[in-house]
């Protein structure tokens, strides 16, 4: 911090000292600053109470305690020149404690404060006043996790700082404020500056912490999805095995949402899908050319009324314009990721991959000598 000399139209830098060495204490001074003028943190705060010891079964006192202007809680703790190595434990313990309080505890707890520092007025009524509400009835107080810590000190020791970042990642609300007292003569200035998170990044650390937070539940999710389908394809696999259906013998379980088996012609097989909203079967064309799976796809469709008189229902022909693939299914929907519905989707499959099988397994010999004349070589 640097003084201006209008009269020189210099500046000199001011001497920061220690609190310590000014004679000043945690409780007496630092603590009646904030309270008397909690904007210094940046933001309008109601302070609610100092000194707050009303937790269950244990002495400990927060420095003060404040609503935000959400109606949020907020748990501030001061300290002088040293941080110390407790303070986020301490502050989270606190946190934690507070996290209980209801709407009119805070209000009594502040009406305690009101009468004990001699402030006339009802707690209530200065409650809405604070958060711009005409009923105390429709105020909301401390909601949910939504508890703030604001720590301040002089000092922050790096196992404080490397807790407090760990914590914000985790979406966790902690300020820092470093206090800095200075000395000019006979004049004395206190400088409070937010360096954790730094106020000039608060907003691009909001974006990247919702980017991590969707992204981690995009991850799970996966996992999930994962391990559901697994555990899906051993008991299809067990079913087919115990059903005599041979087509799968040779195949694991997959985490993917479709199991595939081959049909004797490179590029053309047979498909299992398993999905949330259902299942299906599938007699899939996928050559290396888009042509040679139309002229498979083409053979079949003019075979169409006899195929699906012999698999029994009537069938999904879909020549893929946009792939490569070509695709003959035919499907039920389920609410697949109920386990409650497993028996039934997994007969299903068994009795349609063998329909599927019977009515076009007969098919593969003549697709492969259509391939060796209309693409020799």
């Amino acid at each position: 911090m640097f003084r201006i000399d209008r009269s020189t139209n210099t500046i000199s830098k001011l001497k920061s000292v220690k609190f310590a060495d000014l004679g000043f204490k945690e409780r007496e001074h630092l603590q009646e600053w904030l309270a008397s003028q909690p904007d210094a943190l940046g933001e309008e705060l109601l302070i609610v109470q100092k000194e707050f010891s009303g937790f269950d079964d244990t002495r400990e006192r927060l420095d003060l305690l404040a609503l935000d202007k959400n109606g949020g809680l907020v748990i501030i703790e001061n300290k002088l020149d040293d941080s110390g190595r407790d303070v986020v434990w301490q502050s989270l313990k606190y946190a934690s404690y507070c996290s209980t309080l209801s709407k009119t505890s805070i209000a009594t707890i502040y009406q305690q404060y009101l009468d004990q520092h001699g402030m006339h007025g009802n707690a209530q009524e200065r409650i809405c006043e604070f958060l711009e509400q005409e009923d105390f009835g429709e105020v909301k107080l401390n909601s949910g996790i939504e508890q703030r810590i604001i720590m301040v000190a002089a000092q922050f020791r790096k196992e404080v700082t490397s807790t407090v970042l760990w914590l914000l990642k985790h979406d966790v609300k902690v300020q820092c404020f470093k206090a800095t007292p200075f000395q000019h003569e006979d004049s004395m200035f206190l400088n409070l500056e937010q360096v954790i998170p730094l106020a000039e990044a608060e907003d691009l650390m909001i974006g990247i912490t919702e980017k991590e937070k969707e992204e981690h539940t995009t991850e799970r999710g996966q996992a999930s999805r994962h391990s559901i389908r697994t555990e899906f394809w051993h008991k299809m696999l067990e079913a087919l095995e115990k059903a005599d259906v041979d087509l799968y013998e040779n195949i694991s379980p997959s985490r993917d949402h479709w199991l595939s088996a081959g049909s004797g012609l490179a590029g053309v097989h047979y498909n299992l899908i398993f999905s949330k909203s259902g299942v299906r079967v599938e007699f899939v064309m996928a050559r290396g050319t888009k042509e040679k799976n139309k002229a498979m796809f083409d053979h079949l469709l003019g075979k169409k009324e006899r195929l699906e008189k012999l698999f029994g229902a009537s069938l999904d022909w879909r020549q893929m314009t946009g792939n490569k693939a070509s695709i003959i299914s035919f499907g039920k929907e389920f609410e697949g990721y109920d386990r409650n519905n497993w028996t039934e989707m997994i007969s299903w499959l068994t009795e349609h991959i063998r329909r599927m099988e019977a009515a076009f397994g007969p098919e593969v010999d003549d697709l492969r000598q259509l391939l060796r004349t209309r693409f020799p070589g």
